[in-house]
């Protein structure tokens, strides 16, 4: 401590510790060469610093500043003066460099709520900014409710009281889709895995029967895309849809045309000359929606209907343009090109935009837990090292001797031989019951619906309860548009429980193995299980 008091008065040897009594200025500098006022004492006795400041005392280093300022004012005054290049803008009277109301004002982005709902029922409120598209929410939502981010999720505009319902786009800003939105109407939360599934295959929703291309194609799907893509092209799909007469209960089986200018009708049987084509739909102001409940609601004549309805329309569904196809490929199509022939580009750049950021993700991403057809083959391990097994006929029978092994494994017993809560023959008839995949006590109808809901891609599938066998189970899978339903038996031997599919060849002892195979082979199945329909809670 001595030493450090010691540096300190060697550093301000000629400080005076009585710099209140030395006079300021206004600009609160002290004066020099004058003397003191009257009645402060002119002579006082010289006090050291070390004797003045005292341990418990803070040092006033006010007299070292002054130092300083008059040693950089008299730095400052040593040097030439600099002319001004710009005096105009120094005076009292001249104006503003900038005038006021020049720049544009500070304002924070507005946010919003917005209520988003669940499959299940569920509701959130989050609130959003103004500028915020339907990937973001999409995303954000994934984040808030745990979810794997595999660009599958999709924001629904459901619109109850006209029964119909649209995915929104990507890059559609969701609180300028809400403005033209019912009270009544709603946001929903849900996978759909065939968002951009025309994309990677094009040919299954274009048939050649139903698209007109401008100039000869080679076939190939790149280029049936890239004339979609274009927008100088003009390509057409054409076919016989069910309309609904505007006001009227019929409806009418005509031959319709749609261009990028539009929707068109013929008037004259399959003729597309411009004098017996009719005007019914524009792109730009409409957007198309698939029908919940057509037969219902508008007495449609097949289950596969969808409209136009324009941004304005609310709640008269009077105004709707209604349409109904003859299957569920003729309704894709339509739809698919619809979409394509309105947003164009804008549907490829959301498609190429989580591939380009694949390459950016970092280690601690979340993976994605969807099952890849070109991820997975069928290996052997029997020998020293792995193999791939590329012949078909031996992947067929290394999957059966795979599934018959998976049934000979041992099963727990307790202490006392009797079986314990987490007994495998206890345990294989509910543990599926925690699967995403699993959906309960559901109909046919039901399991049906939320699979075309989530997208009619090949791969699809879902599990629930048998309504015919209490035992059993169903399987729902979708292969080519198509839905099919495949009951999976229980089979007891030697007291213990398997489940099977192909009537006891492949057995399982529960089915998340029997899953967990068919994810792997084909087996008995028209394809692989790809994708799972799942039901998240907000």
């Amino acid at each position: 401590m001595d030493d450090m008091n010691t540096s300190l008065e060697s550093l301000y040897p000629s400080c005076s510790m009585q710099s209140d009594t030395v006079p300021l200025c206004q600009n609160g500098q002290h004066t020099r060469g004058q003397p003191p006022p009257s009645g402060s004492k002119s002579h006082q006795p010289q006090v050291s610093p070390w004797q003045k400041v005292q341990r418990s005392q803070p040092v006033h280093i006010l007299a070292v500043r002054r130092l300083q300022e008059e040693d950089q004012q008299f730095r400052t005054s040593s040097l030439p003066a600099i002319p001004n290049p710009f005096p105009e803008l120094c005076g009292p009277k001249s104006p503003p460099a900038v005038p006021p109301g020049s720049l544009p004002p500070s304002q924070d982005v507005a946010k919003q709520d917005v209520k988003v709902f669940g499959e299940d029922g569920t509701c959130k409120v989050v609130e959003i900014l103004t500028d915020m598209t339907a990937r973001d929410l999409c995303q954000l939502l994934v984040y808030k409710s745990h979810c794997v981010d595999d660009n599958s999720w999709a924001l629904v505009e459901h619109h109850p009281q006209l029964g119909i319902e649209r995915c929104l786009e990507d890059h559609e800003l969701v609180v300028q889709v809400e403005s033209t939105m019912a009270s009544e109407s709603k946001f929903l939360f849900r996978k759909n895995y065939a968002k951009y599934e025309f994309f990677k295959n094009p040919t299954t929703f274009f048939p050649e029967q139903m698209v007109t291309l401008c100039q000869q194609s080679n076939g190939s799907q790149t280029h049936l895309l890239q004339i979609f893509l274009n927008s100088s092209s003009c390509p057409e799909v054409q076919g016989f849809l069910h309309v609904k007469e505007l006001g009227r209960k019929s409806w009418k089986k005509l031959y319709m045309c749609l261009r990028r200018s539009g929707l068109y009708c013929s008037t004259k049987g399959v003729s597309k000359e411009p004098r017996h084509l009719q005007f019914l739909a524009d792109l730009e102001d409409c957007s198309v929606f698939s029908l919940i409940s057509g037969k219902k609601q508008y007495s449609a004549p097949t289950d596969y209907g969808f409209c136009i309805k324009t941004n304005k329309l609310m709640h008269d569904s009077k105004e709707l343009r209604l349409l109904c196809a003859e299957d569920e490929q003729g309704r894709t199509c339509w739809m698919t090109a619809f979409r394509l022939l309105k947003y164009g580009v804008l549907l490829y750049q959301s498609y190429r935009l989580p591939q380009q950021k694949k390459p950016l993700l970092s280690s601690f991403s979340t993976p994605v837990r969807s099952v890849s057809e070109n991820s997975l083959v069928a290996m052997d391990f029997s020998g020293q090292t792995g193999r791939v097994i590329e012949n078909p006929a031996e992947a067929q029978s290394a999957a059966l001797e795979e599934g018959h092994a998976w049934r000979k494994r041992s099963t727990r017993m307790n202490v006392l031989g009797s079986q314990s809560p987490l007994h495998p023959s206890t345990l294989s008839t509910v543990i599926h019951r925690t699967q995403q995949w699993f959906h309960g006590r559901i109909s046919r109808e039901e399991s049906h619906r939320i699979i075309k809901q989530q997208g009619l891609v090949d791969g699809l599938f879902l599990l629930r309860d048998s309504q015919s066998n209490p035992k059993a189970f169903v399987l729902t899978l979708c292969h080519h548009q198509k839905i099919k339903n495949f009951q999976i038996l229980p089979y007891e031997e030697d007291g213990q429980m398997f489940f099977s599919l192909d009537d006891g060849n492949t057995r399982f002892s529960d089915l998340i193995q029997l899953v967990d195979f068919y994810q792997l082979n084909k087996g008995v199945l028209p394809c692989k299980l790809k994708h799972h329909c799942i039901r998240v809670a907000l």
